[in-house]
């Protein structure tokens, strides 16, 4: 298993021909949202969280992260998302995860953002939005946009799709409001440094934050327990996951100290059936290890297929991921403060 890169060689020659027309295409779609065609303007503050590339970036628990700081700004924020790959009639996993940590925050899961938000300005009473994913979504305004590059999969080495994994070339960086850099400790100084000068080459200014995904605790599947992130320390694990990046989670179970003895990795968003659970349960029966570890985001889907008095449930843990600053906590804060135009004092919001 490795990151994610450029296509396939076998899809090289078609890919490369292909790029510059996809490229020309996001480019004459920009230029209309900068005239402002097909724009408008919501009622609340808007707040954007995206990034340059398919998947993979860590940005739930960033939404997250703002969605509490606006609390402690005492506002009412609600997230407004497009609720990708939802069954019918079931909720997406970000939005079943963000249920989970965040209950009293509005959600609306709509690909249409406009009347998303209009929903959370009126009947659900938000006094801000958070756009999730929302960086390419340009039929709303935004009053900041926040965009987030990985550390550990650098968009100035990447190509456009079909040929990479990036929605738009790293020109667009020039209209975030904030760049944050996510996973930083998951990189080498020197890979870190060269990550942040080519941002301020393109941008004019370095990342307004540096940013690690933390591990607030382990919580036990069975009964909902939070364990220490430490726990993990000397244990064999069976890693399962369907993300974006699933090396970065790997790599931070092998942080915690544990040491990887399996993983089963599906495809993003993978919907995880009865029969995928039960070969999952039967690997872990047959296999000597000392938990079963998932995302958060797999979890919610996993829930659903695995019996509630199953024995592995003892074993399974996901962790509780947060956004510790390397740097760039206040700069932050403060761009968000005035987004909302709210004063950035400090000291804890509501409940």
């Amino acid at each position: 298993m490795s990151e994610p890169g450029p296509a396939p060689s076998y899809l090289s020659p078609i890919a490369s021909i292909a790029e510059p027309v996809y490229r020309a295409a996001i480019a004459k779609r920009n230029r209309a949202f900068d005239r402002g065609k097909r724009v408008s303007t919501a009622s609340i503050p808007v707040i954007s969280i995206g990034n340059l590339s398919v998947g993979g970036t860590g940005k739930t628990p960033v939404v997250m992260h703002v969605v509490l700081l606006l609390r402690e700004l005492w506002k009412s924020p609600g997230i407004a998302m497009r609720g990708y790959k939802a069954s019918p009639g079931a909720l997406s996993d970000e939005q079943a995860e963000y249920l989970d940590r965040l209950p009293s925050v509005p959600i609306v899961a709509n690909p249409d953002r406009v009347s998303g938000v209009k929903k959370l300005a009126g009947k659900l009473g938000a006094d801000c939005a958070v756009l999730d994913d929302g960086f390419q979504h340009r039929f709303i305004a935004r009053d900041l946009d926040v965009v987030l590059i990985d550390a550990t999969r650098s968009p100035f080495n990447d190509r456009c799709l079909p040929a990479g994994w990036l929605r738009e070339p790293v020109s667009s960086l020039d209209r975030a409001g904030a760049v944050v850099v996510t996973r930083a400790d998951r990189v080498s100084e020197a890979r870190l440094n060269e990550l942040v000068a080519q941002i301020e080459a393109q941008t004019g200014k370095p990342p307004t934050a540096i940013t690690t995904h933390t591990w607030e605790g382990l919580t036990v599947a069975a009964d909902g327990v939070i364990r220490d992130a430490n726990s993990l320390n000397g244990a064999r694990v069976l890693v399962a996951c369907a993300i974006g990046n699933p090396l970065a989670f790997v790599n931070q179970v092998s942080a915690a100290g544990a040491e990887v003895a399996m993983r089963v990795v599906k495809r993003d968003h993978h919907q995880w059936s009865k029969a995928d659970a039960a070969a999952l349960i039967e690997r872990a029966s047959k296999s000597d290890i000392d938990a079963l570890l998932v995302t958060h985001k797999d979890w919610v889907k996993l829930r659903e297929v695995i019996a509630e008095d199953d024995p592995i449930l003892s074993k399974t843990l996901y962790p509780r991921v947060g956004i510790g600053f390397i740097e760039g906590a206040k700069a932050l804060r403060k761009l968000i403060a005035l987004a909302v135009r709210a004063p950035d004092e400090s000291g804890a919001g509501p409940a």
